[in-house]
């Protein structure tokens, strides 16, 4: 008998077919999503029907899953998926998905080849087919509300954008599409002549083709698991090669000056920066600081969400990226003194604020009390690094994390150590990541086994050198 179980909107069949050459069940789903309109008793009984339907078509043969087109099955299967996926991992496979289904979306399961996958790797990997391309304003934004008598926040409310985007566009930051169509839907006006498109011809890296293939891979072998097909077509299929780069990061004089030209800016964003040299935390696990998960007698901090944004979303809470990221590690004295600080500073803006503050105990808010947005940090710190191209490198903001892994390692912490407070679940993975700072270690501690065990060796080379 066919099981029905509801799925937001829609519903998902499922019957069982008999036992395979393994011993497993061989289950076949649908999904059947009502029309508008429909009353709760005309939805309960038209998915009886739909099921007994499905059932009869399963028991005679009639059914040929394989035959079903590869979009329809990825809609039938991110369905299936969506309730063990993280928010951020289901939008960035949504994401993935029109250039895929643009490719192979049309073919029937069984008819894909790895030749079809090959092909649509190598088109990936040449320019004009990003979906990511941002768009720049053409108008000088802050001009445009004087000359209206507008502000921001009422663009905002006007036009469904968040406060931060309308903040984007006064800075003359590029956005993304969806932001740029709503812009134009508000201003009455053609994207083309509001927007000009930034970076449509630069290829996607090496890493997102690579995400791509995975994703297809995973999806095709639910369908395997689930009785499909036969075999997955990835399996003989070279997975996209990834090109190794080296982490960036600041050495020890670069932070140095980072540190000497944070004292000029805003004291959140200063004490945001440093918190994460001097802890390795990922951005979306500071943001996800509450006073709660600083112990400051003992230095102790303690890492148990992440505070993350989608544009459908906002900002929200969310769980750490694995199980080992949840994770509790003693900070330096430097750290709890800046905690210190920040906290009697962050007091005086909520007593400024009054009853337009919104009270929670996260560390770092908007203005407002608000969760502090991780693209607005982000955004911050690239123009910061851009405005100080002079003195410093550019780096990312994920690259502190970098920095800090690779400073670790030079002092000598073991890699175990570096792994614990980093949240990798396996050292190892530590290793790969962090090879070249290994490596000047070890060149380090065979130098300093030199000076050592063979000084007067040293001395001599040094004396027939000169």
């Amino acid at each position: 008998m066919a099981t029905i179980e509801k799925r937001n909107n829609a519903y998902r069949i499922i019957v069982s077919c008999g036992i395979d050459t393994n011993g497993r069940q061989i289950r076949k789903r649908m999904t059947w999503t009502p029309e508008k309109g429909m009353t709760a008793k005309q939805i309960e009984k038209e998915v009886k029907i739909q099921a007994a339907l499905f059932e009869e078509r399963c028991r005679t043969g009639v059914i040929l899953d394989s035959n079903m087109r590869f979009k329809d099955f990825s809609e039938m299967w991110i369905e299936d998926r969506k309730k063990d996926l993280k928010p951020k991992t289901l939008a960035r496979y949504r994401g993935m998905l029109p250039r895929i289904n643009a490719a192979i979306g049309h073919l029937q399961l069984d008819k894909i080849q790895p030749l079809h996958l090959r092909q649509f790797y190598a088109n990936l990997s040449e320019g004009g087919i990003r979906a990511d391309t941002k768009y720049k304003l053409n108008i000088d934004f802050t001009e445009y509300l004087k000359e209206n008598k507008l502000s921001g926040a009422a663009v905002s409310k006007a036009s469904g954008l968040p406060t931060t985007t309308i903040t984007a566009f006064k800075k003359g930051s590029n956005v993304s599409y969806e932001s740029a169509l709503k812009m134009c839907e508000y201003m009455k006006k053609p994207i083309g002549e509001l927007f000009t498109p930034i970076g449509s011809d630069k290829p996607l890296s090496s890493k997102t083709v690579l995400h791509h293939h995975r994703l297809i891979s995973s999806m095709l072998s639910s369908a395997v698991e689930w009785g499909i097909l036969f075999s997955n077509p990835c399996d003989r299929t070279k997975a996209p090669r990834v090109e190794k780069k080296d982490p960036r990061y600041l050495d020890e004089e670069q932070v140095a000056m980072l540190f000497a030209l944070l004292d000029n800016e805003s004291f959140d964003y200063r004490i945001m920066i440093r918190l994460l040299v001097f802890t390795g935390l990922r951005r979306g696990e500071m943001l996800g600081l509450e006073w709660k998960d600083i112990d400051f007698k003992n230095r102790i901090m303690t890492i148990r969400r992440e505070s993350l944004y989608l544009p459908d979303l906002g900002v929200y809470d969310d769980t750490t990226k694995t199980e080992s990221s949840d994770r509790v590690f003693k900070v330096s004295q430097t750290v709890i003194d800046d905690l210190k600080e920040y906290k009697i500073w962050h007091l005086e803006q909520r007593l400024r604020m009054g009853d337009r503050w919104h009270e929670s105990d996260r560390l770092f808010t908007t203005g407002e009390g608000l969760p502090f947005n991780p693209d607005t940090l982000s955004s911050w710190f690239s123009d910061f690094m851009k405005a100080h191209s002079d003195v410093l490198p550019y780096v990312s903001i994920h690259s502190l994390r970098h920095t800090n892994a690779t400073l670790q390692i030079a002092a000598g912490v073991p890699i175990t150590t570096v792994a614990m407070r980093l949240g990798h679940a396996n050292p190892t993975t530590t290793a790969k990541i962090y090879a070249h700072a290994i490596r000047s270690a070890d060149e380090a501690a065979a130098d300093s086994l030199e000076d050592i065990l063979a000084p007067t060796k040293k001395t001599a080379r040094k004396r027939n050198n000169g």
